[in-house]
């Protein structure tokens, strides 16, 4: 049992010292070989035989193999001379994808006796594949409302090979409104964002087509392609427009229910439901024209609604909207003038004014038997009335003719525009009359009626010629000091009894590109404090610019001046707010002052355009607060400095004033209380067992400015017949006396009131007597 013990022991030693040595020799017998893939076949790889100290006579006799971890074998070994060569080509991103290395480890195992070696293989990436994107064409929708600085992301392209072979530039077609931005992260581009230089307008471009480009760093160098396709979304930022701001057209006044009178034709500049337009009439259009006329809200077609009649209304305005469809609503307007024509649809009326009845039979030849006058409503040739006698009889008709017609124009309104900075005595109308009267009575003369525009009479704009119409502008117009006004031309015929008729003028002063954009006081020649850790995209200020133009003359552009020409400004603008933002992180490298010149244009024929200059100084952020507490401290001390003197001299005044006005009013208040009781004191004499005094206080007692005059008082008393035996002369057992401020009634049951009491002393003769009454004036002593 011991013996077979010490055998157990004996084995167990020889066997870990033969794994021992298999490990050992395995350490000190790797190799490592560097070959480029796509190496073809019989490509040299090393000399493994050599290289790892094996006689290369014995190779073949000891069975020299090779075993690789993988199925595939990519490599042998020349038995005759020990060279280690490539048997099948490798692709180093199909064997080791997603892999910065890749190393195909070999097993070189030769027999008689039994070693086992180590053989490494890196393959080394060359560039044998191009960057790829993910699609031929990218789609963007990009709103028209974005501003400048906007990002918007992008899919890198991919590159299987590695380090200098994989991609390391992208590269976008030329474009005024688009740029490229990508950041590197360990020489290797990570994201991509498409940055708008400035804003989109849908109307002038609807559709940006870009190339984007990505290359690799191989040589030679291998790129890809793809399209970018950005398509501009619309905003509701166009009004509808009408052809014309104002429209002219006739209807006869028999026109059937339905007979179209106009089509309206409106346009908007955006698309989908922001360029889709309603007509509808204003809420200025009377009630008669809505009565008359009716507007389809989708074409835009006026059609006759009720029944017209020129005799009543020969003229119709109607204002109408052009509503677009967008989430804000945007409105455009137009007048239309609608002129009544008239029809022969009213019989002549006759009406005998002078009659000789019965006519004697010796009247001579000649007599005038009767007058007969003649009207018809109609107007024109429609209202000429021919007047004849059946035959045969013994009277003629002389016609003669009267003024019954009046001068009418071709049309009541007109409208005319004039571009402003006119010269001065140009003729800008004629108006134009005519009158089927005849002789003295179709002689017609212009005016123009007297009206103010502004308070400056319409006379110092316009005159006109009184024989032939013509109208000439007596000053070169400003249109921004006005832009319309209206006149009203009278024609006026000889005849007896003159008639007249009235043409309505609209003149519209048309605008020119005459005023360059201005930059307000706030917004220019300013100095701005910007913190240096501030964020792309922070906003540092804003300008304004004001054009007194109109329309696209006044549509202001802002853009900033480089002055330099090397466009590493960290600012940027937007061109529609003249909002001016950080478009990238302050670096070390920055001024610590920038001079911005910023540009206001307009859009007008010729372009004008105006400067200023915005001063921006970086400073960092505790800096900043610090100033901005100093310039509050000391904007605090100035007020204390200046304005408490002002504050402490408003109180004192302020104080005076409360306290001279409590004393008076107490003043005042003693002196009404002792008045009173004086009164009261005096008139307590009065009262007896018959009766007594009583009084009634309203307001005040005192009426007049000086208290210490006796106070006169009216006293009325009313007649009694009883007489005392004493003589004394009786009144009404009542008295009353009237004062403005107070009202004492003395009352006596069985004694009169006598005007001899030592109450009251009568000190002038009565002033009224009537109807029994006495009126007297009184004053009233102590």
């Amino acid at each position: 049992m011991l013996n077979q013990r010490q055998d157990y022991q004996a084995r167990r030693t020889l066997v870990h010292f033969f794994l021992l040595q298999i490990s050992w020799d395995v350490v000190l017998s790797q190799l490592h070989y560097i070959i480029p893939e796509e190496s073809k076949h019989g490509t040299f790889v090393g000399r493994i035989a050599q290289d790892l100290g094996l006689d290369i006579g014995e190779i073949n006799s000891r069975m020299l193999h090779i075993v690789s971890r993988d199925e595939k074998e990519y490599f042998q070994v020349n038995l005759q001379n020990g060279i280690l060569f490539v048997k099948e080509t490798i692709d180093r991103e199909v064997l080791c994808p997603n892999t910065p290395f890749c190393i195909i480890p070999l097993q070189v195992i030769v027999d008689k006796p039994v070693q086992m070696y180590r053989v490494d293989v890196e393959i080394e990436d060359i560039n044998d594949n191009s960057p790829v994107f993910s699609s031929s064409v990218t789609n963007l929708v990009i709103s028209e409302v974005k501003h400048a600085g906007s990002r918007f992301p992008l899919k890198i392209a991919s590159d299987p090979d590695l380090g200098t072979n994989s991609i390391t530039n992208y590269e976008l077609s030329a474009s005024d409104y688009f740029a490229l931005d990508f950041q590197k992260y360990i020489n290797q581009i990570k994201s991509l964002e498409l940055v708008l230089k400035k804003n989109l307008d849908r109307e002038k471009q609807s559709v940006h087509n870009l190339s984007l480009t990505a290359y690799d760093g191989g040589k030679p160098r291998l790129s890809g392609t793809t399209r970018i396709v950005v398509t501009v979304e619309d905003f509701n930022d166009n009004a509808p427009v009408f052809d014309q701001p104002f429209y002219q057209c006739s209807v006869n006044e028999n026109a059937a229910e339905g007979t179209l009178v106009f089509k309206l034709n409106a346009t908007d500049l955006d698309v989908g439901k922001n360029g889709e337009i309603l007509y509808d009439f204003s809420h200025m259009v009377s009630g008669e024209a809505k009565e008359a006329f009716m507007l389809d809200k989708y074409t835009g077609e006026i059609r006759v609604k009720g029944k017209l009649d020129f005799e009543s209304v020969n003229m119709y305005e109607i204002q109408v909207e052009a509503i677009d469809n967008g989430d804000v609503p945007h409105f455009g307007h137009c007048k239309v003038l609608v002129t009544v024509v008239d029809v022969n649809d009213n019989p002549p009326e006759m009406t005998v004014t002078s009659l000789l009845v019965p006519v004697p039979e010796n009247s001579p030849q000649g007599t005038t038997v009767a007058i007969i006058s003649v009207h018809d409503k109609d107007s024109g040739s429609n209202g000429k009335v021919h007047c004849y006698i059946s035959e045969p009889s013994p009277f003629k008709i002389d016609i003669s003719d009267a003024n019954d017609n009046a001068p009418r124009f071709v049309q009541s309104v007109d409208t005319i525009f004039i571009k402003e900075n006119n010269p001065p005595g140009s003729q800008i109308y004629t108006a134009s009359a005519s009158d089927p009267d005849i002789g003295q009575n179709s002689f017609i003369s212009y005016s123009i009626k007297e009206r103010t525009i502004d308070g400056i009479p319409i006379s110092s704009y316009i005159s006109i010629n009184p024989e032939n119409g013509k109208v000439f502008a007596l000053v070169s117009f400003d249109h921004e000091q006005i832009s319309y006004f209206q006149c009203h031309i009278k024609a006026t015929d000889a005849g007896l009894q003159a008639l007249s008729s009235n043409l309505t003028l609209n003149i519209f002063i048309e605008d020119i590109n005459d005023n360059a954009p201005t930059f307000t006081p706030l917004h220019s020649e300013i100095t701005i404090k910007a913190s240096k850790s501030a964020e792309p995209g922070h906003l540092i200020t804003k300008v304004k610019a004001v054009d007194l133009d109109s329309g696209y003359n006044a549509w202001t552009f802002y853009k900033l001046k480089d002055l330099g020409g090397s466009g590493k400004s960290p600012f940027s603008i937007a061109h529609q707010t003249g909002e001016i933002t950080l478009k990238r992180s302050f670096t070390d490298s920055d001024n610590d002052e920038y001079r911005l010149h910023v540009v206001a244009q307009d859009h007008g024929e010729p372009v004008m355009m105006t400067e200023t200059q915005i001063v921006i100084s970086v400073v960092e952020s505790g800096e900043e607060l610090k100033f901005d507490n100093q310039e509050t401290k000391r904007n605090g001390d100035e007020f204390s400095d200046a304005n408490v003197y002002l504050v402490v001299a408003i109180c004192i005044i302020s104080s005076i004033f409360l306290i001279t006005l409590i004393v008076f009013t107490v003043l005042r208040w003693q002196k009404y209380r002792d008045e009173i009781n004086e009164l009261k004191e005096n008139y307590r004499i009065c009262s007896n067992t018959g009766g007594s005094w009583m009084y009634s206080q309203h307001t005040q007692y005192n009426i007049s400015s000086n208290s210490f005059r006796p106070k006169s008082d009216l006293i009325v008393f009313t007649p009694n017949n009883c007489q005392t035996p004493g003589n004394e002369e009786q009144v009404n057992p009542q008295a009353v006396l009237l004062n403005s401020s107070y009202k004492v009634k003395c009352m006596r049951n069985s004694h009169a009131f006598s005007r001899k009491t030592q109450v009251f002393r009568i000190c002038k003769l009565p002033l009224l007597r009537k109807r029994g009454l006495k009126l007297y004036s009184a004053t009233c002593w102590k």
